[in-house]
């Protein structure tokens, strides 16, 4: 069974992240592939501020990305960029933390004007722990609905967006393992 790893950015709950994110749990879970759930918000925020390396709870997230076959990382965008308490918990993943997963970033604007986060902030720090990143998808907020958990994604095209580089995601993290089968054999 595949494991992918979700890591929210997000600094509420709930948030339009956070909803995206749970829709994606539960699509990928009617795929049968095993999802973990990270929310900064349930990392000790002493854990944070102080670079605990050797928390457990820091501890736990490594170990949980170190298993899994791929990462979905969601962040809002705050001031042009992802969010300062996603930076905080990445500056404690060791530098090859990534090691080759593929990964899906996703970001959520008030507005098309920071279109271009995924590209200039989310993308290189995904590159920095040698992670290899799908193209990604940015969710302008009015295309999300708060009041529908089930299926929050009101935009047709950025659902189609979203499908798309998720079924890469799972195609990539196919071919890695069929790949890794072949090696053993």
């Amino acid at each position: 069974m595949h494991k992918i790893v979700m890591i929210s950015g997000s600094p509420f709950m709930p948030s339009r992240t956070d909803l995206v994110l749970q829709y994606i749990e539960s699509t990928l879970q009617k795929k049968e592939i095993s999802v973990s759930y990270i929310s900064v918000t349930d990392i000790p925020p002493e854990d944070l501020v102080y670079a605990r390396f050797d928390s457990p709870t820091i501890q736990n997230i490594v170990a949980q990305v170190e298993d899994a076959n791929g990462v979905v990382i969601a962040s809002p965008v705050y001031k042009g960029s992802y969010t300062g308490v996603l930076k905080s918990l990445f500056d404690l993943l060791p530098e090859h933390a990534f090691n080759g997963l593929p990964v899906l970033p996703l970001m959520v604007g008030g507005s098309s004007a920071h279109l271009l986060a995924i590209e200039y902030s989310l993308k290189p720090l995904i590159y920095n722990l040698k992670g290899s990143s799908t193209q990604g998808v940015y969710f302008i907020n009015s295309c999300i609905d708060k009041e529908q958990s089930a299926n929050p994604i009101t935009d047709a095209d950025c659902a189609l967006r979203l499908h798309t580089q998720l079924q890469e995601l799972i195609d990539t993290v196919e071919l890695k393992r069929n790949a890794s089968q072949l090696v053993r054999s």
